[in-house]
């Protein structure tokens, strides 16, 4: 039974100064969750960015994807240029020929007897080369729309590799706010489970004392624990962090600095403007806009096949020893020819229609685009206030947990509360710290999450200092190549 008239005996130690003191860590910790390290080597929320951008693997393999892409304008380019071939042979070639010879029958001689056999050898060695020239003058405009389909696929690739950028920004951004966040949580969990142990300590002294019960014991046992468990969590959600920060950035998190959210001058002023701007920039969209021109392309390219076709070939001729040892022949010739297509046992036909369904299904690929960017843009806006308003709602939690704490000690100095309700007081601050720094990793990803939805999340964007990657380079470097198996970059 508590006593409301006068003090509780086990209420000394929770008004003790030197607790007091004691917790002004606890709540410091809660201050260290994105300015944790001095600012001389702190690592910053720009600099992982632009580490993630110059190295991360997968944009380094969509970068490669895009340059393979590149090639295909080369070669659809080559059905403009001449077919050349040189073809070589030499031999060796042997004849014995036996033919009779008539001669003068002499005296004693019958006609059979005067007939003999002549022999014959003869040896060449035949050789030659044919060099043959082929240009093409019309192919019912195979090579012009392939051409074509070839630059809107280098396009849709370079707007997917611009998708594949903003991802892997944003993936890196949350993981360094996933580090600062599990640290920081860590940090107050540990001081958590110090201040418990000081608190089952002094429960146990002052029950042998007898100024409190065996079950203010089993209640700061209990809390114990729990917090005890919390931290062994908050470690390994930290552990998982860190491994998904390697991964992402390429590097071990280390001093991590304070991360800050997006510009407000980046982000859209409301979430009509963003899913305007969106629907304009998103690369998603544009590379399925770009992959229905190449569908429609494709059509065309098919059907090309079912039209005349002309082309020039023209070969030169020298051959040695055809017939006898030592001949000589000289030949060229020069050939127009004229090719019309009258029946291709229907392959050409089922492959146009096969590229119009193709056509259709890029088309709807493209509203699936549209409709995912609407809901992401949605979505990351709706994310965002909730942030905002989250850290609000915490911070006036804050307040008003830290004002509740400190009337529960008073009221159990004064006999009036357990020490159950002040360890609650202060699990509820905790906890109110806790979705503070949550809140404050959940802003800084929408804002992030934001600027991908409308299409604009990019290194140049962010202004992050590191070197911008230009596909167009490569592509100005291979489009126009007639040969040559090294890249530019030289393998």
């Amino acid at each position: 039974r508590i006593r409301r008239h006068k003090p509780s005996p086990n209420a000394a130690w929770i008004m003790d100064p030197r607790m007091t003191k004691r917790l002004f860590p606890f709540w410091l910790a809660a201050l260290v969750m994105f300015s944790n390290v001095a600012q001389g080597s702190a690592e910053t929320l720009s600099g992982a960015l632009a580490r993630a951008y110059g190295a991360n693997p997968q944009l380094n393999a969509q970068r490669a994807q895009v340059r393979a892409v590149d090639e295909t304008v080369p070669q659809a380019l080559s059905g403009y240029r001449p077919r050349a071939q040189l073809q070589t042979d030499a031999g060796a070639q042997f004849q014995r020929e036996r033919s009779p010879e008539e001669r003068t029958i002499g005296d004693g001689e019958d006609e059979s007897t005067a007939q003999t056999r002549r022999i014959q050898r003869r040896t060449t060695l035949p050789r030659g080369a044919e060099l043959s020239v082929e240009q093409n003058l019309f192919d019912g405009g195979r090579t012009k729309n392939s051409v074509r389909q070839a630059e809107s696929q280098v396009l849709a690739a370079r707007e997917t590799l611009r998708n594949a950028e903003q991802n892997v920004l944003l993936d890196a951004a949350t993981a360094y706010m996933d580090v600062l966040r599990d640290q920081a949580v860590l940090d107050l969990q540990r001081a958590n489970v110090k201040l418990l142990e000081e608190t089952l300590s002094q429960a146990r002294e002052r029950y042998t004392a007898g100024q409190v019960t065996r079950t203010d014991i089993a209640q700061a046992e209990a809390r114990l624990a729990s917090g005890r468990a919390q931290v062994n969590l908050a470690g390994a959600n930290l552990n998982t962090s860190r491994a998904r920060y390697r991964q992402i950035i390429g590097a071990e998190p280390r001093s991590l600095a304070q991360g800050a959210p997006v510009s407000d001058k980046l982000l859209p002023r409301n979430a009509v403007d963003g899913v305007r701007i969106a629907l304009a920039q998103h690369p998603a969209i544009r590379a399925a806009l770009y992959g229905v021109d190449a569908a429609e392309l494709e059509v065309r390219v098919v059907k090309s096949a079912l039209y005349p076709a002309v082309s020039l070939a023209a070969g030169l001729v020298p051959r040695y020893d055809s017939e006898v040892r030592n001949d000589r022949l000289r030949g060229a010739s020069s050939t127009l020819q004229l090719t019309v297509p009258i029946y291709e046992r229907g392959e050409v036909y089922a492959r146009t229609r096969q590229a119009k369904e193709s056509t259709s299904q890029r088309r709807a690929e493209a509203e699936i685009a549209r409709d995912e960017v609407r809901a992401a843009l949605s979505t990351a806006w709706s994310v965002l206030e909730a942030a905002k308003a989250q850290i609000d709602s915490s911070q006036t939690q804050i307040q008003a947990n830290e004002i509740v704490l400190k009337g529960v000690r008073e009221e159990a100095q004064a006999g009036q509360r357990t020490t159950l309700e002040v360890l609650n007081a202060q699990q509820e601050l905790l906890n109110a710290r806790v979705s503070l720094t949550t809140a404050h990793r959940d802003q800084v990803v929408a804002s992030y999450a934001l600027l991908l939805a409308t299409g604009r999340l990019s290194a140049r964007a962010l202004g992050l200092g590191a070197k911008v990657y230009e596909p167009k380079q490569h592509f100005d470097q291979v489009k126009d190549r007639w040969g040559g198996l090294t890249t530019p970059t030289g393998r």
